[in-house]
């Protein structure tokens, strides 16, 4: 497992559905800038991608929904790999409401993802390279 990336964010009225709360769409947008911001922060950015032609795929994918998020809530994404076995990654992301002190406290959502490393010329998956596995902060098992 590799260790969590946090990402924090603030939930914008732009975001809310006629309910009043974050749409169930959204959540998936969300949580993928999270990944995203993870990627950056381990030296892995569009610009990489497009100059080596490899790119994550999400295989699958499993949203719980624990509480609903309602405008202007902070909260924070925690975002790690369980595990990457032969081509495949097994990511978990938890969005937790952070409390008055800043501390990400109660659990309102999660994600669990199935994904691969694609060769975009190919198109197929392909086992991760040195760089892929350090920006993420894992441990290829063959």
């Amino acid at each position: 497992m590799s260790t969590p990336h946090t990402t924090d964010f603030t939930v914008s009225e732009t975001w809310l559905d006629s309910f009043g709360h974050v749409n169930n769409a959204r959540y998936l947008e969300i949580f993928e800038q999270a990944r995203w911001n993870w990627l950056v922060a381990g030296g892995i950015d569009s610009g990489l991608i497009r100059s080596t032609g490899i790119g994550p795929v999400i295989l699958e994918l499993t949203l719980r929904f624990r509480k609903e998020l309602l405008p202007r809530q902070q909260f924070r994404i925690h975002s790690w790999c369980e595990s990457y076995r032969k081509k495949i990654l097994i990511i978990q992301q938890e969005l937790r409401l952070l409390d008055a002190q800043g501390a990400s406290d109660e659990l309102a959502a999660e994600i669990r993802l199935t994904a691969g490393l694609m060769d975009l010329a190919e198109r197929k998956l392909i086992d991760p390279p040195p760089e892929w596995q350090a920006g993420m902060g894992v441990e290829w098992e063959a």
